[in-house]
């Protein structure tokens, strides 16, 4: 017998690609749990399922960076509870640096990181825990949300944010709807996305240097020390944080700048079903 829960979380994060690089992420979590029936007539308790593996899917993935440990490209060293990695990528052999609290990473054991393999590492380390009655087989899987438009994946971090926001690697696949004068505009929706497309959005009180062809940005927040360095292509500087609220705002601005006879109105999204509303 199988019990299914789909849907059952959503993680928002960041993880390393070997030939994108930093890449902001959402996905969607389905859980399938297969035993025998109990005395009550249940593989195991549904709320005892759901309530277990979100609390663990929160905690272990959602706001990290995903780095694939077994990979080629890594070159990783940690002292004390900071880790330093070094991360290349891509034809034209680019790098990222990053310094972290180790609690903002995810080391997950694979060469390549994929809806797969984040899986099959996900059941391994749940299995360890011992969450669900003896016997009972763990099924998980992630899907992504299914989106008709346009949309992007951007990573940031939020030095001023209590909760796991301030992690400097962590992001989103998001989707932005934009009106000109109250006329949905796919174009518009489609510049943005272009412009947006594999980015770290980087306050710019952050950036602490730019070196070559990379810019480096550095704060430190409740969490700990971050700092991280990434090519200057792969990067859109804003003047404030990056809340969704604000970059709602900012796209909401530009766009008006673009277009000043135009009333420009923004619904941007911060992975799914959740956002911000601007108007210029």
């Amino acid at each position: 017998m199988q019990l299914f829960v789909d849907n059952l979380a959503t993680v928002d994060f960041s993880f390393l690609d070997p030939r994108r690089g930093l890449l902001g992420e959402t996905w969607l979590a389905d859980v399938q749990l297969a035993g025998a029936l109990d005395d009550q007539g249940m593989v195991c308790d549904f709320s005892t399922v759901k309530k277990a593996l979100k609390t663990w899917l929160d905690k272990e993935l959602d706001h990290r960076l995903l780095v694939p440990s077994q990979s080629p490209q890594l070159t990783m060293e940690e002292n004390g509870d900071q880790i330093t990695l070094h991360w290349r990528f891509g034809d034209r052999e680019e790098y990222v640096d990053l310094t972290c609290p180790r609690q903002a990473i995810a080391l997950v054991e694979t060469e390549e990181l994929t809806r797969e393999s984040v899986a099959e590492w996900c059941v391994a380390q749940l299995e360890k825990e011992s969450l669900f009655p003896a016997g009972t087989k763990l099924d998980l899987s992630f899907t992504t949300e299914s989106i008709e438009g346009v949309f992007y994946h951007y990573s940031h971090g939020l030095k001023k944010h209590e909760g796991n926001c301030q992690r400097i690697a962590h992001g989103h696949r998001s989707t932005i709807s934009i009106w000109a004068d109250d006329i949905p505009s796919p174009a518009l929706e489609g510049e943005w996305a272009s412009r947006l497309r594999d980015i770290y959005l980087g306050t710019k009180e952050d950036l602490v240097s730019e070196e070559g062809d990379y810019y480096r940005f550095a704060y430190t927040a409740p969490q700990g020390d971050f700092e991280i360095t990434l090519p200057q292509r792969c990067c859109y500087l804003m003047e404030t944080d990056t809340t969704v609220e604000l970059i709602a705002d900012h796209i909401a601005k530009v766009t008006k700048s673009e277009y000043p006879t135009s009333t420009i109105r923004v619904k941007a999204f911060e992975g799914m079903n959740k956002g911000a509303i601007a108007e210029a």
